[in-house]
């Protein structure tokens, strides 16, 4: 394979992370427009119950599926952080 394959593989690998690169203040807003806000007093216990809720969203169709995974991917980094730095 040539050299510019691997190029243009790279390229478009980068603009699809550039694409999904979402906050959780993002995954946040996307529940608020839903009515949902979280708070539990925990925040591996926010993030958990986020990940339901948009779950259930995703479940009933209200979202995409595209935007389901970007927003799952968000919270479990988030969770995996949270676990790492009880640890």
């Amino acid at each position: 394979m040539c050299l510019s394959f691997y190029l243009s593989v790279w390229i478009a690998i980068i603009n699809v992370v550039r694409k999904m690169k979402k906050t959780l203040f993002e995954v946040q807003q996307l529940l608020k427009k839903f009515g949902m806000i979280v708070y539990t007093g925990s925040r591996l216990g926010d993030l958990e119950l986020m990940e339901e809720e948009l779950h259930e969203l995703y479940e009933m169709k209200m979202i995409e599926q595209e935007l389901y995974l970007e927003s799952r991917m968000i919270l479990k980094a988030e969770m995996q952080k949270e676990r790492d730095k009880n640890e």
